[in-house]
């Protein structure tokens, strides 16, 4: 007999959500850092003119 007061089911799916919570949450944060950088450390200067702006609005230092 289970001592466990949630069928194994339940369980099961509770651990799916919480890998499901986890690998937006590394997505998402994989994607914002890349993001980042790219606009920040881009060489061309149409890029770097275009986001001149929100760089100094974020604090990011790109000169």
């Amino acid at each position: 007999m289970s001592t466990s007061p949630l069928p194994t089911s339940t369980l099961t799916l509770a651990g799916a959500r919480t890998n499901e919570r986890l690998g937006a949450v590394l997505l998402a944060a994989f994607l914002g850092l890349g993001l980042v950088f790219m606009a920040g450390f881009a060489p061309a200067a149409e890029l770097h003119n275009a986001a001149h702006d929100f760089r100094h609005a974020q604090n990011f230092p790109c000169h």
